[in-house]
């Protein structure tokens, strides 16, 4: 599509939010005709991005009794227009009168309270805490600064009280509460296949294939990266190096991990398996080099191997509490 590229910026509110980095999305048409396809352009986009963050919150709200870092999360992803390159282009598409909308929400059991004041993506919010974040100076196209801003109010608000007060287009006022989960936050980013961790958070490029996959088989993909950031294996690399054997030896333990994280979540931890057995024939390379990962057969059985552990604990206590019981292939730091 002809055009100049825009930003979208969106990161959840609640989980460990720091800056989000800009990254084109679409390209908003000059001509009006095709206002109608740079809006549908925008919608798939953010389909798949409602995808990744509902399925990221339940694995990381179901795995929040293990996770070390756990935080509180609202569920909800904000955009602002500012961080856009044609900003009034995309205000117009979506209805907006000012700069701040709803990107994604839901995941949790706050859904009643978010269906009566039917919080869904596009809605406008125009204060947080009584903050009129339009009003916040901004640069007036590609500016992502103002959103973690807004973003890092949330968060002390969160850490404060608990709760989130927002204002929305209408005038109405809604209180949202926080709920744990694993402090991750999770992005989708335009373009690109690739998934990675960063410690921080989980990112997946919108072309990534698993998008067409049954939920279960997504869900283990996004535990794998997830599983990376709880058992800090970023921070374990930086501290003991970046070997061949090292990487293979994180990468081995996040697939293992895959289908503790799922059953917590409610999923089939088989899924992992499935995932494995799917993705292997046609993307052994990627996110599945040969040199830093196992063959994706080996990959397989390893996780189908798990798979039996984790079932065994779910019929016996009906947890999978992987702090406890999940056997490290390296030695975490500290200890």
């Amino acid at each position: 599509m002809k055009g100049l590229g825009f930003v979208k910026l969106a990161a959840i509110a609640g989980m460990m939010l720091s800056a989000a980095m800009p990254a084109p999305v679409f390209a908003v048409s000059k001509q009006a005709d095709n206002r109608a396809e740079t809006l549908a352009d925008y919608q798939a986009f953010q389909m798949k991005d409602q995808v990744l963050q509902q399925v990221g919150l339940k694995l990381a709200r179901g795995n929040a009794p293990y996770c070390a870092n756990a935080s509180l999360t609202i569920g909800l992803t904000l955009t602002d227009m500012a961080g856009y390159s044609r900003p009034d282009d995309v205000r117009t598409a979506l209805g907006l009168k000012g700069d701040f909308a709803v990107a994604t929400a839901g995941g949790f059991a706050q859904d009643s309270l978010m269906d009566a004041y039917q919080i869904v993506p596009d809605l406008e919010i125009t204060a947080v805490d009584g903050a009129k974040i339009n009003d916040w100076p901004a640069k007036k196209r590609l500016d992502w600064r103002r959103l973690k801003r807004v973003h890092d109010l949330v968060d002390a608000s969160l850490a404060g009280n608990g709760e989130v007060a927002l204002t929305l287009g209408g005038g109405q006022a809604v209180t949202l509460y926080g709920v744990p989960a694993c402090a991750t936050r999770f992005e989708l980013k335009s373009g690109g296949k690739k998934a990675l961790a960063d410690g921080a958070r989980v990112q997946f490029g919108a072309e990534f294939p698993g998008f067409a996959y049954p939920e279960d088989e997504f869900a283990a993909v996004v535990a794998h990266e997830l599983a990376h950031n709880v058992l800090e294996h970023r921070k374990w690399l930086n501290a003991k190096g970046r070997g061949r054997r090292a990487i293979r030896a994180t990468e081995r333990e996040a697939d293992r991990l895959m289908p503790w994280l799922l059953a917590n979540a409610g999923y089939d931890p088989r899924a992992a398996v499935r995932f494995m057995e799917r993705w292997g024939p046609k993307h052994s390379k990627g996110i599945f080099r040969a040199r830093t990962h196992d063959g994706w057969d080996e990959r397989a059985e390893f996780v189908a191997a798990e798979a039996e552990i984790v079932q065994a604990y779910l019929s016996a206590s009906g947890t999978a509490d992987w702090s406890q019981h999940f056997r490290r292939d390296i030695a975490p730091l500290g200890d």
